[in-house]
């Protein structure tokens, strides 16, 4: 039985940006800072991808660079089998039909001059100017009514909503377009622990409901672990670790995920108590100016000289995991 071909397909993707010189003197040269620095991976029919890691890893980044919210400096990004590197607007204007986005302040991202039924209408009068009021406000009552909304609220404008109820209304108006990957960055990250968990529940529903493909980013590792099949960690930019969620979870092959791993809290206080906690040393070094061969060798506890030599790629370590370490 042959897999499914996926649905997207990131191929060396870098989004670099330039940074100018301090100086008043125009000959001062600029620095690059390397916020994507040559990232890889697919995303298969119905399945979810974590992407996980310390603030300022790239990962919010990744997620607008594939959209094309923001422009790659160089790589693939394939959609069923269609190069979108470099396409042309209209080419991404009819990808993003099937590409939605949930962000990550649920009220930062809502227009508070509209009502919640024109909020999730828009992406219905962007992309299908032809259809009736009727047809839309037809299509907007029903995914209202999948996330959790009443129609009686439909009127009302995002001040009057919760953080929680805020998030609904975002991923109804991702939704309302029937696309077949979300990208959720950070999508509970300003919410409350237990609004958190209905949020994730939710996704997961509506995931089986409509056959969704999701890439999940998240600080909370608990919460990925929750919602992927398959997580990657990222640090400075690059992919440390890509692994089944079972693989990562039971046995990490990276350092990295390794100390982000022992910081979770363990539910059972015997097991907390003995726990070893790997704690990582020093600062987070500047994307400008990152640390020469295994930009984690500045905090890895494994590190030896050679690691100061030559930049790991991606390995396989077994058929369900890719680590970016030589000494894994």
């Amino acid at each position: 039985m042959t897999a499914a071909a996926p649905l997207l397909s990131v191929r060396d993707l870098k989004v670099h940006f330039e940074v100018k010189g301090e100086s008043i003197w125009p000959w001062t040269p600029s620095r690059w800072l390397k916020a994507v620095d040559g990232v890889s991976f697919d995303v298969a029919p119905g399945e979810t991808l974590g992407i996980v890691g310390e603030s300022g890893c790239g990962k919010s980044t990744l997620a607008r660079a594939m959209l094309n919210l923001i422009p790659a400096s160089s790589g693939s990004i394939v959609w069923q089998g269609q190069e979108l590197y470099g396409a042309s607007p209209p080419v991404w204007q009819g990808v993003r039909k099937n590409i939605q986005m949930i962000f990550q302040d649920p009220l930062a991202s809502l227009d508070p001059r509209m009502t919640i039924g024109q909020i999730i209408a828009e992406p219905l009068r962007t992309h299908y100017p032809k259809m009736s009021n009727a047809d839309a406000m037809q299509k907007v009552r029903a995914m209202m009514d999948k996330v959790g909304l009443t129609e009686q609220q439909i009127n009302r404008y995002p001040h009057e909503f919760s953080g929680g109820q805020c998030q609904r209304i975002g991923i109804a108006r991702a939704l309302v377009m029937e696309p077949r990957l979300v990208i959720c960055d950070e999508p509970v990250s300003a919410l409350d622990v237990s609004i958190q968990a209905q949020i994730i529940n939710l996704l997961m529903e509506l995931q089986a409901q409509m056959g969704l493909a999701l890439v999940f980013i998240a600080h909370d590792l608990a919460v990925v672990r929750h919602i992927s099949q398959r997580v990657m960690v990222m640090y400075l930019g690059r992919t440390m670790e890509l692994a089944g969620k079972q693989a990562i979870y039971q046995n990490p092959g990276h350092p990295y995920t390794q100390a982000l791993l022992s910081a979770v809290p363990t539910p059972d206080p015997r097991l907390e108590r003995h726990k070893k906690i790997e704690l990582l040393q020093g600062e987070l070094p500047s994307p400008i100016s990152p640390p020469s061969g295994c930009i984690f060798r500045t905090r890895c506890p494994k590190a030896i000289a050679r690691c100061a030599e030559q930049r790991p790629e991606l390995r396989a370590l077994n058929p369900d995991t890719q680590v970016a370490c030589d000494l894994s």
